[in-house]
């Protein structure tokens, strides 16, 4: 395990590769937007919009997939304020058991806000066996719903045939995730090599006992779908040069987004601005940062460091301090939602933890054999 030279990005990121002399693929990048000629990137994007006309009988612009949150907010705004856009909205909704009153709130601020939602409900039983399946095989409870998440927008898209989508962050520059790379720096239709939506498809779904038309939610549309109905994902973040957690947390906040009042010692999120719907992410964090040494804190960080707003030592302190955290009433609230005994979840957790990268005490603690920003001891 080694770490960028500087930020506290691991090599253990899926995906990742980092370039000669120790220097992880996002800041190579944070690098080279020193160089951005912002003023032209705004013209590529109109140029975009301009070889991207609504037609005939199509009553929206493009479409943007939201949750209500920071990101999304911002990019409704945005879109349509400074580009002068009618976007449509696209929200997938989690079982009453999970999404957060916070969350609901955030979406009908959207929707108060002048903007047209159209909102994607699975099946939430079987959302919430997918859920437990996904959990007991992969230690992993949002590998189906974060392939619903994914799947729902371009799906939604070609039903309205709305050929343009505006997502946000490009995984591959900003985070380094390089399988999701296109053709240029804004082409989003490779989202689809992402670790999320590549590693294994819904055979395993189809193992647990699912039959095909308990799956539609879930199946991120086929090459040749895109190709015919002619869908181009944008990354929106590629053209923004202030796109960030924070700016992007506080730009949406001025808009009435409502942010988390939980305590970082519980959620790991710094600044109570991500994953505003639900609170299971937390869990998945925490078991990330169990299988490949980072979790959300490291993102957090490592952007502030990147934007010169944060000491790299004050990152190793807050990834030392907080990037595992995860407050039990999440973790007894998921193992109600999965119905699983919390000794077991715990089993599992511990099964799925990186050896190489952690030891596990008599007393089960799981400890970590690596020293943040230095790499294993």
């Amino acid at each position: 395990m080694n770490y960028c030279i500087y930020c506290l990005q691991p090599d253990t990121r899926p995906n990742s590769e980092f370039r000669d002399g120790g220097v992880c693929p996002a800041c190579d990048y944070s690098r080279r937007l020193k160089e951005v000629d912002w003023g032209e990137r705004y013209e590529i994007l109109q140029n975009l919009i301009e070889k991207n006309p609504r037609t005939e009988g199509q009553f929206f612009d493009c479409i943007i997939g939201v949750s209500g949150g920071k990101d999304s907010s911002r990019q409704a705004l945005w879109i349509r304020d400074k580009l002068g856009l009618k976007p449509l909205l696209v929200c997938l909704n989690y079982p009453p058991q999970q999404v957060t009153q916070r969350g609901c709130e955030n979406l009908s601020n959207l929707i108060n806000l002048g903007f047209d939602v159209v909102v994607s409900g699975p099946a939430p039983e079987t959302w919430r066996k997918l859920a437990r399946e996904g959990f007991l095989t992969f230690t992993n409870w949002a590998r189906s719903t974060e392939m619903a998440l994914y799947s729902s927008v371009p799906q939604i898209a070609i039903r309205y045939k709305i050929p343009l989508i505006f997502w946000g962050e490009n995984p591959g520059v900003q985070l380094g995730d390089l399988k999701t790379l296109g053709k240029t720096g804004y082409d989003g239709n490779n989202l689809r090599n992402m670790n999320t939506l590549s590693g294994g498809g819904i055979d395993w779904m189809f193992n647990a006992g699912f039959v095909i038309n308990q799956l539609t939610p879930y199946q991120y549309p086929s090459v040749e779908s895109f190709e015919t109905k002619k869908i181009q994902i944008v990354y929106l973040g590629w053209f923004l040069g202030d796109w960030s957690l924070i700016n992007n947390g506080v730009y949406s906040s001025v808009n009435g987004l409502k942010i988390r009042d939980d305590f970082v010692e519980n959620t790991g999120d710094l600044a109570g601005v991500t994953a505003l719907d639900e609170d299971w992410v937390t869990l998945n964090q925490m078991i990330k940062y169990y299988k490949y040494g980072f979790g959300r804190v490291t993102d957090y960080v490592n952007e502030e460091i990147r934007l010169g707003r944060l000491s790299r030592a004050r990152g190793i302190e807050l990834v030392d301090a907080y990037d595992h955290s995860c407050g039990d009433e999440y973790i007894t609230s998921f193992c109600e939602f999965i119905e699983l005994d919390k000794k077991e979840f715990w089993t599992h957790v511990r099964g799925a933890t990186n050896k190489d990268l952690f030891y596990i005490d008599n007393s089960n603690k799981i400890i970590p054999k690596f020293q943040v920003g230095v790499g294993l001891k």
